[in-house]
């Protein structure tokens, strides 16, 4: 399947998702996180949950990261470049929606892509080989190439893998875990 196919699919699925359903289905996410070798680094970049498109609740993860001291960095968007900005998240920290209910930081302590040890990747599925499909932006694809090549690039699925994307582009960036309720799939 390629992407166009497979973000019409995956969309339609997250939307036949009951709230409820959601929420079991993030805890089990954060639940297994907990136990992945992952916590002894610095930086988290962690997206905030868009609950227009029903993603992977992630507050459940921002709770485990503030209970095992980490620093957060979350995310400003950046439409007329194509880029982020990163930021610190603090207890002063402004959380505001933008026009596409991304949620993000009004201001505050930028944090340099440099810095950032482990990203919590969003996306709509993933394939075996560690692909995966966005909202097709091409944000965090950009994000991630700016990353160290030692970062760790994590994604949240609600939803296992599929067999293949077929229409890979070579400045995709794959992942190094998949973490679903199901399971942890990984591609290092």
């Amino acid at each position: 399947m390629n992407k166009t196919a497979i973000r019409k699919k995956y969309k339609a699925l997250r939307n036949e998702l009951s709230i409820e359903s959601i929420e079991i289905q993030s805890l089990n996410i954060a639940n297994r996180l907990v136990g992945m070798p992952i916590w002894d680094k610095n930086f988290y970049h962690l997206f905030l949950t868009i609950e227009e498109q029903k993603e992977v609740n992630t507050e459940y993860l921002l709770h485990v990261l503030a209970g095992k001291d980490k620093d957060v960095v979350v995310s400003k968007s950046d439409f007329d470049s194509g880029l982020m900005h990163h930021f610190l998240l603090t207890d002063n920290t402004k959380i505001k929606k933008n026009a596409w209910h991304i949620p993000e930081p009004v201001d505050g302590i930028e944090v340099p892509v440099s810095k950032i040890d482990v990203v919590f990747v969003p996306l709509l599925a993933f394939d075996l080989q560690g692909h995966r499909v966005g909202y097709g932006k091409g944000f965090y694809d950009r994000f991630l190439a700016q990353c160290k090549p030692e970062t760790l690039k994590i994604g949240l699925s609600l939803f296992d893998a599929i067999t293949q994307i077929e229409d890979i582009d070579p400045s995709d960036i794959a992942l190094d875990y998949c973490i679903t309720p199901n399971g942890i799939y990984d591609f290092s």
